[in-house]
């Protein structure tokens, strides 16, 4: 434990805190040595340490602190149910201290549970959780794209840069390439496929994520996830493909300005199938989902059969619960597969590893971009008179906010479609690393109140996060829940947020994104509780015998136990930090389009109100939320904003796009 801050008393505090959230507890039977195995004996402090190394200065110095807070109360020397309670009472004192020592149990559990021996590619926990590990795979395809590395200074020219490679960035680069433009796209994170998806949850969440995996809002009440690669999202989502629904296109057109989606977005959405080759051939239904299936049917609700993105010929139900980590399969049509593809073959420039810090204007219009490469310091500048902003709604409000364009709504209106989680043991084995992570879903409460209703799916199975995210209420209990954990199938439910109030994202002093969010609107508040509702009526239904919900108190209902009393307990739980446990893969609408400069960041058409030459081609340019899993929605708006740019590229007789 060779870092600065971590002197040998602290270093002895932190081997003492993974050792209470993980310590070594007799219990018999042990057939995995699952409780006889400490956090220590694996090497977790040491890991810990060394990631906690990798923080910026300011908050290693905290951390430090909440070490030295421990030693002053005599914490390495008392017992580990002393322990427990010293890490109970000081998360009780402050937020800061809530939060460090959430973030070291979380890294304890993540580091014991899911990261494998460097020796046999195992973690000597899996055979306890019924993970099977890393699979076999096919002999991975050949790289197709070949990036520009930033190791020097480099300026490049084009008619377009775009900055994010995502499911908007890639597709608006490849219509734009095809059309004949010089296009440039900027990707902050790297360039992996089948060749690196090594299958192992540390890597993906350190190679493919955005800010290094799960990170949560700044006050801590909801979990984000986001791609951060060449592909963006599309490299680790879930292969969910669902249509933008009939009201929220009316919603849009009526309300905000973009009056052809209502009847002129179905080619767009068609495009987009079919370029990514989307069909129901490839969901089958593991048991967690045909458990929802069974739930649902019982009272009567709608079930579907999920549509994915997925090659039929190279699809492996085998491999495909593993492709939040990566498809090692191939079958994934991500846009690095698909839209990258047809751009980079089109002519266009891709670099990767440059995090863009700033969208470069002359005499009010776009004129290009600027960044830097976090590893060398290389600095990247792209000139050119139009500027796709893509790089999803964290971080586009940042790159113009650090430009000072946007007008006032730039950072507002964050969405997430925040989602609650229930778990449900059966007494039989789930095995629920088979089969994609959503190949159905219940579909019946979407378009409740007006359209703000809630989807009900399923989940990709890790077991690192999986240990991190089940409530610590002591040692004991999270170790017995790990080891019901092969028995349980898990749901979640995802609203449709409406709340304008909710959610916002702006800039710390150093300059970066930082994302808020709180359950504000009374109606998404009244939503996130049916959705929960819902899910433990479906699990009831479907005949588990032990219900849990997602929440520090991890709430429980054995079977025999009266139904509608749990519900009136798991209410009472509050929906915020501390308590109900939230979390969200979709963030949208942080540089809305509209008609309004005061309430939207960009015109219907996605141009910048107050800057033009600039688009808007993400998930941020949304309205409202799509309420749905919003990859093709994203995509088949990019479809159209390329569509619109190059339209306006024309008028303005711009050479390059004169034939679009």
């Amino acid at each position: 434990m060779s870092t600065e801050f971590l002197n040998q008393p602290r270093a002895e505090v932190l081997r003492t805190v993974c050792d209470t959230i993980v310590p070594s507890l007799e219990h018999v039977p042990d057939p995995h040595g699952h409780w006889a195995r400490s956090a220590s004996a694996y090497g977790v402090p040491e890991s810990v340490a060394e990631m906690l190394a990798t923080l910026p200065p300011e908050m290693q110095e905290g951390m430090g602190q909440l070490l030295d807070a421990l030693a002053a109360q005599g914490f390495t020397g008392a017992s580990q149910a002393s322990r427990e309670q010293l890490l109970r009472n000081l998360s009780l004192a402050s937020p800061d201290a809530a939060a460090g020592i959430g973030a070291l149990g979380g890294l304890t559990l993540l580091l014991h549970y899911g990261a494998p021996d460097p020796t046999t590619g195992r973690n000597p926990v899996w055979d306890l959780l019924g993970y099977p590990g890393p699979i076999s795979a096919p002999p991975p395809e050949p790289k197709s794209i070949e990036p520009l590395a930033l190791d020097a200074d480099l300026t490049l020219e084009a008619d377009v840069v775009v900055i994010g490679s995502g499911a908007g960035g890639a597709v608006i680069a490849a219509e734009l390439a095809q059309r004949g433009a010089s296009v440039v796209v900027v990707e902050a994170g790297g360039y992996f496929n089948e060749a690196d998806f090594n299958q192992y949850e540390l890597w993906a969440w350190q190679n493919l994520y955005w800010r290094a995996g799960p990170t949560p809002t700044v006050d801590r009440n909801v979990t984000l996830q986001a791609g951060s690669c060449l592909g963006g999202g599309t490299v680790v989502n879930w292969t969910n493909c669902l249509r933008t629904k009939r009201w929220v296109r009316e919603e849009w057109a009526a309300q905000h300005g973009l009056s052809d989606v209502a009847d002129d977005f179905e080619r767009h959405l068609d495009a987009v199938w079919s370029r990514l080759s989307v069909n129901d051939e490839c969901s089958d239904l593991n048991q967690p989902h045909q458990m929802l299936k069974r739930g649902a049917d019982a009272l009567g609700w709608s079930f579907q059969t999920v549509t994915r993105n997925a090659d039929r010929g190279r699809y492996d139900p085998a491999s495909a619960g593993y492709m939040g980590f990566g498809d090692q399969s191939a079958s994934k049509q991500s846009t690095m597969k698909t839209y990258l593809r047809d751009a980079f073959e089109a002519g266009a420039k891709i670099v990767t590893g440059c995090f863009v810090e700033r969208v470069l204007t002359d005499g009010g219009r776009a004129s290009g971009v600027s960044g830097r490469s976090p590893v060398t310091g290389a600095e990247l500048t792209v000139r050119a008179p139009r500027v796709v902003v893509a790089a999803g709604a964290l971080e586009s409000p940042g790159v113009l906010l650090r430009s000072g364009i946007g007008g006032p709504a730039a950072g507002r209106y964050l969405r997430l479609h925040p989602s609650t989680a229930v778990f449900a043991a059966y007494g039989d084995e789930m095995a629920p690393w088979w089969g994609a992570p959503q190949s159905g879903l219940i579909d019946e409460f979407v378009g409740a109140d007006d359209g703000y209703g809630f989807l009900i799916e399923g989940v990709q199975y890790t077991t690192g996060l999986s240990a991190s995210a089940l409530p610590w209420l002591d040692a004991r209990q999270h170790k017995q829940a790990l080891e019901d954990f092969r028995d349980a199938g898990t749901s979640v439910s995802l609203i449709r947020d409406r709340g304008d109030a909710n959610g916002w994202v702006e800039l710390d002093a150093a300059g970066l994104a930082q994302p808020f969010y709180a359950v504000r609107d009374p109606g998404d508040q009244a939503m996130i509780r049916r959705g929960i509702e819902a899910q433990i009526r479906c699990h009831v239904a479907a005949g588990a015998h032990q219900i849990s919900v997602l929440a520090d108190q991890l709430p429980l209902w054995n079977r025999g136990d009266d139904v509608e009393d749990f519900i009136r307990r798991v209410d009472r739980v509050p929906l915020r930090a501390g308590a109900m446990r939230m979390f969200a893969a979709h963030q949208m609408g942080t540089c809305r389009m509209g008609e309004d400069p005061s309430t939207s960041v960009a015109s219907p058409n996605g141009e910048l109100h107050d800057t033009p030459g600039v688009w808007i081609g993400d998930a941020s340019a949304f309205p409202t939320a799509s309420g749905t899993n919003p990859m093709i929605t994203i995509m088949a708006l990019a479809h159209r904003t390329a569509e619109q740019l190059a339209q306006a590229a024309g008028a303005t007789r711009d050479p390059a796009l004169q034939e679009a």
